[in-house]
């Protein structure tokens, strides 16, 4: 399954700030034109929501419903798919102190449920969900970049763990 990890360091935000911007879903659309529109249902007994999205993609749009769950505390948010276009679409966001600002790492696994045409279309839309959580984060962190990443690195990979 199409994995998508990346790494974007915001040194002037520090992590509190970026995670209550990051978890500002319906701010989405005004970051990107592929984010078409993000609807955010009030949050259920256990404090997750259901947040339904309507994404461009190629000539078409993608359109599912996710349950966010949040975890200001650890500076973490987990989403998974529970209806829509993708056969799986889950992930989480986790925010690390870096300096002064935040290391923000987003991984997402994606299944388009279209076996013959995987080894067209997962490229593309790895490449649009890179692309589209490069320019959000931009947009709501202003001054970030991405990062390549040592693995290796004890504080990268602790930051990587569920």
């Amino acid at each position: 399954m199409p994995t998508v990890t990346i790494h974007i360091l915001a040194p002037a935000v520090a992590p509190a700030d970026a995670y209550d911007r990051i978890s500002d879903f319906s701010r989405y659309p005004e970051l990107t034109t592929t984010v078409q529109d993000v609807v955010v249902r009030p949050p259920s007994p256990d404090g997750s929501v259901l947040s339904e999205w309507t994404v461009h993609f190629r000539n078409g749009l993608l359109k599912w419903t996710e349950r966010d769950t949040f975890s200001p505390a650890d500076l973490a948010l987990f989403f998974e798919q529970v209806t829509g276009d993708f056969a799986v679409f889950r992930g989480s966001w986790r925010l690390s102190a870096d300096g002064g600002g935040t290391l923000v790492r987003f991984d997402a696994e994606f299944d388009l449920g279209i076996p013959t045409l995987a080894a067209i279309l997962e490229p593309v839309a790895e490449a649009a969900l890179r692309g589209n959580i490069l320019k959000i984060l931009a947009g709501l962190l202003g001054e970030a970049q991405e990062i390549v990443v040592d693995a290796a690195d004890p504080q990268v990979a602790g930051a990587a763990q569920p």
